[in-house]
């Protein structure tokens, strides 16, 4: 069955710009999961060395980009594109970045949001230099 994906709202939500969509039904299709990203390097050695972080940008937007260049390769790889993604979990060091997140997330989403979740942690796995993760799940097909 091809994919279908209807973006819902309440019958009397407001009409107001946001982010996201609050739910999102899909039908049909297959579902492709990406771990959680990072400006980090994708591929890094176990136990880390600390010479392969070297380049992580030191700002929040330079780190959100790379985590959007690697997302695209990632769906890339997968047959996917932006438009396919339902639902994105995106983790901040400091939540009051998230409107920086949001402009850049704008950006390479548009007029599709996905459903979301954004919270604030106080470190990230790979390097304490990271502001930010994002973990998303598509649908194709």
């Amino acid at each position: 069955m091809p994919k279908r994906m209807e973006r819902m709202h309440w019958s009397d939500a407001p009409d107001i710009w946001s982010p996201f969509t609050p739910i999102i039904r899909v039908s049909g299709g297959t579902t492709v999961y990406l771990a959680g990203m990072t400006a980090a390097p994708m591929y890094h050695h176990h136990p880390h060395r600390p010479e392969e972080f070297s380049e992580i940008p030191e700002d929040i937007e330079g780190q959100v980009r790379e985590i959007f260049r690697k997302m695209k390769k990632s769906l890339d790889t997968a047959g996917a594109t932006f438009s396919d993604v339902v639902m994105a979990t995106r983790y901040l060091k400091d939540i009051t970045q998230q409107d920086t997140l949001n402009k850049v997330w704008e950006e390479h989403f548009g007029d599709h949001k996905p459903t979301s979740t954004t919270v604030q942690v106080e470190r990230f796995a790979a390097d304490p230099k990271l502001l930010i993760e994002i973990t998303i799940t598509a649908v194709i097909d």
